[in-house]
């Protein structure tokens, strides 16, 4: 091999070295089901333009996400709520500094058995309800029958958001069905005639029937407008200011292609 054939060789192997620097890795994603759905579109899509690049997903509620962050377990934190204090305070003690990117608008949306009578709730009847103050179903206007109440567990960002808007920080009654997703919720509701849950906007199917709140439908037209009263954000959450393979994944979320993605998961873009 001639000095020109070795310098063309060395070349080559150079490129593909940075190559794969540049377009390969790996990224962590955990957290919130409410945000899962967005983010399996997004890193499908975003694996698909960049081959070199591994995206790992699970879910396990907002709170471990944005507990991976602050452990470093987890590259982005996903939440369906802003980090709390009690959380600033820990990733503060850590020298950690959590960044929030806020991804979609999201509505959190009561739902029941499809074969439910009852179209229509108040915030207020959804807190007694909640409460056990409201036991059964004659009560709003139904079929009579026991009222099953189906929950999310503590480290849910859908359930922090609830626990502020309907129950306004009162307890959940210690008999609620306590199930660890969305989707979860989903199919309690749907196997059990009596039951009432919340979702997020994806969630909703044609097995389970949407509830309304204050005569309001839980739609994204309502949620833009601010007139549908149980809405927040979505988030992203990273480990100081995100660079790299990071901060590339955001920004594809953040840009047209990404927005849509979040549509078509059931979400509310931004744009």
């Amino acid at each position: 091999m001639n000095k020109f054939s070795k310098l063309i060789l060395a070349l080559i192997v150079s490129m593909v070295i940075a190559s794969s620097q540049v377009f390969g890795g790996e990224l962590d994603i955990k957290g919130s089901t409410t945000v899962l759905p967005i983010a399996q579109k997004a890193a499908e899509a975003y694996m698909a333009q960049n081959p070199g690049v591994k995206i790992s997903l699970s879910g396990g509620g907002s709170g471990n996400g944005i507990k991976a962050i602050i452990d470093g377990t987890a590259d982005i934190g996903n939440a369906s709520r802003f980090i709390k204090q009690k959380e600033v305070n820990l990733a503060g003690s850590k020298n950690v500094y959590p960044v929030p990117f806020r991804i979609a608008l999201d509505a959190i949306v009561p739902i029941v058995n499809s074969q439910n009578k009852v179209k229509d709730l108040t915030r207020a009847q959804l807190k007694d309800i909640y409460l056990g103050k409201i036991k059964d179903w004659k009560e709003v206007g139904g079929t009579p029958g026991k009222i099953i109440v189906i929950s999310r567990d503590s480290s849910s960002g859908t359930f922090g958001v609830w626990k502020e808007l309907v129950m306004e920080k009162d307890r959940v009654i210690p008999s609620a069905l306590t199930v660890p997703s969305n989707g979860g919720v989903v199919q309690a509701v749907t196997t059990t005639p009596g039951a009432i849950g919340y979702v997020g906007l994806g969630y909703l199917n044609h097995d389970i029937k949407a509830v309304k709140v204050d005569g309001i439908e839980g739609s994204e037209a309502n949620t833009l407008n601010g007139s549908f009263p149980i809405s927040r954000g979505l988030f992203m959450f990273t480990k100081g200011w995100p660079e790299g393979e990071i901060m590339d994944f955001i920004s594809f979320i953040l840009s047209r292609k990404g927005q849509d993605l979040v549509k078509e998961a059931g979400s509310i873009p931004l744009f």
